[in-house]
């Protein structure tokens, strides 16, 4: 098909990747947060599980307001994750295994105690004072009515210089100014010298936020609401990409670095410009429409009804895209989300079953799998009691602000019971001993209770577990081209109960078919699935000829003759 262009053969898109989030792995020294030691100690599992690419969230130093992207120091290690030497040796040891690793490259903002902004703010006058992006008041009040990311205004106030800094996210996290070409070339020797270091490369985090609407203005506020989401001008603003072609050329391709783009605010039809294999900016990208589905649009902590044509669109619209233009990250979990099997799922008697079904439907789609840590055993949404036990910087602040605003304290738990990024990083659950395996001190965050149950002990033991699901998973597509170079094609594009769609590539075919729900669904009335190929892949056991069972996942090929 003329929509169609055959891409070249990598080895990162035969890779499978896994997401580490080093606080919450292993701790090796029993002061409750993992480091990297405790990785170190847990390669051979990765190896086992089949990974070969590691993507680490930051463990560079850092005061942690938003656990580790704040940096204040991009060639420091955070003393509770280890020292430089222990980065040095978990890269070799990893490379050992065949493991390569991707750093989290965070480029938009640093810590207010980086240097250059510790020197940004010493004066008005100070050679810095342009790498962040500073303004007087206006009418006693700050520059322009945006929000952060986080709630509150986007703007702090600096009582040394009497002018406010920006910050997309936390106020201590002030945004850099890319307009500045030092700052750009700071950002890319920094780049370079991780590179020295032996990583493949780097996932990019918030990188379309970098560029700002330059005429800064004022926003119209929901009714009732002091400010308007910075969203609307600095988020994949007009010019950006200018910035990141020059990085490109600058920084990334002569170093070959493998790039993971997380890239919200990137339309459909803008692939192209970020991931086309040549002329593209990065390597991957990540989209985010999937497991956003459930929010209101301009809202606050408010969910919106979606159903599974939505999800599957969502996802099938840049598969098929990816059919012409590069290639996609493959996601249902990372660090900012939920877990998947709460979300997408269920997590009660049906999660051994829906999670393994919502791995092999992501997991063969056209595009680089990611595993984020506790996914590969089906770990769960954690039942926190109260906001006590909270610890995202994010949760926290809507919880003050929305319940200041008079919202029943009930409303915003209920938000943040399927909401808050804290479900996906309560500690990895290694295994039913105390305090999940995970540390022999007091855990940073709450254990999820049901770690005796759900633990990667338990998974390595029983055969038919979800780690060796995922085991399964990874060997098939491994072993056959066609599931990483096959083109993309939605199948039942109608059913609100059934996903499914179709691989294929040099004469061979693949069809994966998913119940997405807790009734059994007639095949008869899915025509146009053709069941007659062979059968490859299943969460059953057995094989129902005329219905697909509650959460059933088949996988099923044909050979040309």
């Amino acid at each position: 098909m003329n929509d169609r262009k055959e891409q070249k053969q990598k080895w990162w898109k035969e890779s499978i990747a896994y997401q580490i989030y080093p606080r919450s792995f292993q701790d090796s020294n029993g002061d409750g947060i993992g480091d990297l030691r405790g990785i170190i100690e847990r390669l051979d599992y990765l190896q086992y599980l089949g990974i070969d690419l590691l993507w680490l969230s930051p463990v560079y130093d850092s005061p942690n307001d938003d656990n580790g992207y704040d940096i204040r120091d991009y060639h420091g290690i955070l003393d509770e994750y280890g020292t430089m030497e222990d980065m040095d040796e978990l890269i070799a040891e990893a490379g050992k295994r065949g493991i390569r690793l991707l750093m989290d490259l965070v480029a938009n903002h640093t810590s207010d105690e980086h240097a250059w902004f510790i020197e940004s703010r010493s004066a008005k006058d100070s050679p810095k004072r342009d790498w962040y992006i500073w303004r007087p008041g206006k009418d006693g009040k700050e520059p322009t009515n945006w929000e952060c990311g986080f709630g509150g205004s986007a703007w702090e106030y600096d009582e040394q210089s009497g002018e406010y800094f920006l910050h997309c996210f936390s106020p201590k996290q002030p945004d850099l100014n890319w307009e500045n070409p030092e700052v750009r070339r700071e950002l890319y020797a920094m780049i370079d010298w991780w590179m020295d270091k032996g990583i493949a490369g780097f996932r990019v985090d918030a990188i379309t936020y970098i560029k700002k609407n330059p005429q800064f203005p004022q926003l119209e506020a929901e009714p009732g609401r002091d400010f308007a989401p910075i969203e609307k001008v600095s988020l994949n603003q007009e010019g950006i990409l200018d910035f990141l072609r020059e990085m490109k050329r600058e920084a990334l391709e002569p170093r070959g670095a493998i790039t993971v783009a997380e890239a919200p605010g990137v339309p459909l039809e803008q692939i192209g410009d970020f991931v086309d294999e040549t002329d593209g900016v990065f390597t991957m990208l990540f989209q985010f429409n999937h497991v956003d589905l459930d929010i209101k649009p301009g809202g606050k902590a408010e969910f919106v009804d979606w159903d599974m044509k939505k999800f599957k669109d969502a996802l099938s619209l840049w598969q098929q895209e990816s059919n012409r233009h590069g290639w996609m990250g493959l996601f249902l979990e990372n660090h900012d989300h939920v877990r998947s099997v709460s979300k997408f799922g269920n997590d009660g008697p049906y999660r051994d079953l829906s999670a393994k079904m919502l791995a092999a439907y992501y997991f063969l789609m056209r595009g680089t799998p990611f595993i984020y840590q506790g996914q590969e055993i089906g770990m769960t949404n954690c039942p926190f009691d109260s906001i006590h036990e909270y610890r995202d910087i994010g949760s926290l602040n809507l919880f003050r602000d929305e319940t200041a605003k008079g919202r029943p304290a009930e409303e915003i738990l209920g938000y943040l019971g399927k909401r808050s990024r804290d479900h996906g990083r309560t500690p990895m659950q290694w295994n039913g001993e105390r305090e999940a395996g995970f540390t022999s001190g007091t855990p940073w965050i709450k254990v999820n209770p049901n770690y005796r149950e759900i633990n990667v002990a338990e998974n390595m033991k029983n055969e038919d577990s979800v780690l060796q699901f995922y085991r399964r998973l990874i060997a098939l597509r491994r072993e056959h081209r066609s599931l990483v170079y096959g083109y993309y094609d939605d199948l039942c594009k109608e059913s609100k109960e059934v996903g499914a769609y179709q691989r294929t590539y040099n004469g061979e075919r693949w069809v994966v078919l998913c119940n997405f729900t807790g009734r059994s669904v007639s095949l008869q009335q899915l025509t146009e699935i053709p069941l007659d190929g062979e059968r490859v892949l299943s969460n059953y056991e057995d094989r129902d000829q005329n219905t697909l069972r509650p959460y059933e996942a088949l996988v099923f090929r044909w050979r040309r003759k």
